[in-house]
């Protein structure tokens, strides 16, 4: 399948130049995406109305920064809505926010493997998303299958979408090392280390209901455990008092308790 890798590096050089020439207006909010919004994004679903108008203003916003498009399938708008929704959700405590480290973003319909092949046959396509590095600079790719288990099951303190775009907001700083500079002040930084190291320790000894890939390094451990602060804040804050009041001064958020929880 070295045929999709070539589509892949095609579409990405398309989108970067896209993107250099041409700069899309922000669009209105199509009517019918808060019914979509309700339906499929539980952090939508708990905002007030007003905070509802200003999520939907982000996310067009950042739609018209940012090029989405598919790979072998048509793209739908429920896929816009949840990229730009996973976008959208670990900014929305900001007045203002630009991805300036992403330009485009490639949707499979499955997960991937390490060659971003999703071949049925493939044992190895656990991918569910990656941010490029080096040729595939300022790119995400995306599964859908991923990214709609990420919404569909809130409960599983599991979230592809928001997990690569926390990996962007730490790589705004050129750095992906679990250290989000651009959220972070200064006096936090030394406590925020300690923290992850113990947390990380916790993990990987099997003391900890944090997952185990959160368990990897650093970075790994900022987006899984965003990933929990996002889909379970309550149950987070019962069972890691410490990792929740640091993610609540990292993300400028106090979420409101999940009517799961």
């Amino acid at each position: 399948m070295a045929y999709i890798l070539i589509s892949v590096v095609i579409i990405l050089f398309a989108v970067h130049f896209y993107r250099k020439a041409k700069r899309q207006s922000v669009k209105p909010f199509p009517e019918h995406w808060h019914k979509l919004l309700m339906d499929n994004v539980l952090f939508y679903r708990n905002l007030s109305k007003d905070r509802q108008l200003l999520f939907q203003q982000k996310m067009m916003q950042f739609l018209s920064e940012v090029y989405i498009d598919a790979v072998q399938f048509e793209l739908e708008e429920l896929d816009k809505i949840l990229i730009a929704a996973s976008a959208v959700i670990p900014v929305f405590g900001f007045k203002e926010w630009h991805y300036t480290n992403l330009s485009g973003i490639l949707l499979y319909p499955d997960n991937f493997n390490e060659d971003m092949q999703f071949g049925s046959k493939d044992n190895s396509r656990n991918i569910g998303g990656i941010v490029g590095n080096g040729r595939f600079e300022k790119q995400m790719i995306l599964s859908k299958k991923a990214l709609y288990h990420g919404f569909k099951n809130t409960t599983d303190k599991r979230n592809t979408g928001i997990h690569e775009f926390v990996h962007l907001i730490d790589k705004m700083d050129d750095r992906t090392d679990g250290v989000p500079e651009r959220l972070l002040e200064h006096q936090y930084a030394i406590p925020w280390l300690n923290l992850i190291h113990k947390e990380i320790e916790a993990i990987n000894d099997n003391h900890s209901d944090i997952r185990k890939y959160g368990g990897t390094n650093q970075a790994e451990f900022f987006a899984v455990a965003s990933e929990y602060f996002f889909e379970r804040p309550s149950l987070l804050k019962k069972k890691h008092p410490e990792l929740y009041k640091m993610l609540v001064k990292c993300f400028n958020q106090k979420l409101v308790r999940l009517s799961q929880e």
